[in-house]
């Protein structure tokens, strides 16, 4: 018997109660409130012989619109915890489902739990040193909006700690600090897709490349003034 086949005989025969593990650890698995409910409505759907449900079924039952769900089923197979299995039957005709089974193996899996837990721990340590930098620059304690926005950046907007740091240093040098300021850099890094501190010096190399060209009529060596890189196009 084949790995899937004995998985999907435990889920049926109840020796697995994937729904508590799956609430337990869904979140180690960076899976979304929403998506999660999405995937314990497929699991519905299945119990109720549905095996490939439309946008419009799921949209029957959850305060999503076909478009919204249609999203949240490409984002599951794209991280790895839904596909779409076909078959033909003995008419040779094409059926589809959906198979939850690629969630499954990584809820059971308690190596991947172990490492996704490690991985988790080490971001909300670097986090929190992200936190006591900001304090440390701004000289005082941040305020619960301010903690917030930063929270945002790295959760909504997706930047990597490394880059929110790179972005408070800039606003340093430039001898602005302010999450306004840092929030319009990290905005235009976002646009220029800056992701990586290779990208941060590849771009500030170029920009001090074009802003200083030395004529050949200097005679005289001179120490030359490196201008400050200011990614924003305005100026406050």
């Amino acid at each position: 018997m084949q790995q899937d086949e004995k998985l999907n005989l435990w889920i049926e025969q109840g020796t697995v109660n994937m729904s508590q593990l799956f609430f337990r650890n869904y979140k180690q698995l960076k899976i979304q409130d929403t998506d999660a409910m999405l995937i314990m409505q497929m699991a519905a759907f299945q119990a109720e012989g549905n095996y490939f449900p439309t946008p419009k079924d799921f949209s029957n039952r959850m305060h999503l619109t076909e478009n919204e769900v249609t999203v949240i089923l490409q984002r599951l197979m794209q991280h790895g915890f839904l596909k779409i299995d076909q078959s033909r039957d003995e008419q040779g005709v094409l059926h589809e489902r959906f198979s939850l089974n690629p969630l499954w193996h990584r809820l059971t899996d308690q190596k991947v739990l172990v490492k996704v837990e490690e991985t988790e721990q080490d971001d909300k340590l670097e986090e929190g040193e992200l936190f006591k930098l900001f304090e440390q620059e701004f000289g005082r304690f941040l305020s619960p909006i301010e903690t917030e926005s930063i929270s945002m950046w790295l959760d909504d907007d997706g930047h990597s700690t490394e880059i929110i740091r790179a972005a408070l240093r800039e606003a340093v040098l430039a001898q602005k600090v302010s999450l306004r300021y840092i929030d319009r850099i990290l905005f235009e890094w976002k646009k220029k897709n800056v992701k990586s501190m290779a990208d941060v010096e590849r771009h500030a190399k170029k920009f001090r490349t074009a802003t200083h060209r030395p004529t050949q009529t200097e005679s005289t060596p001179r120490v030359t003034k490196v201008p400050f890189y200011n990614w924003l196009e305005e100026r406050e």
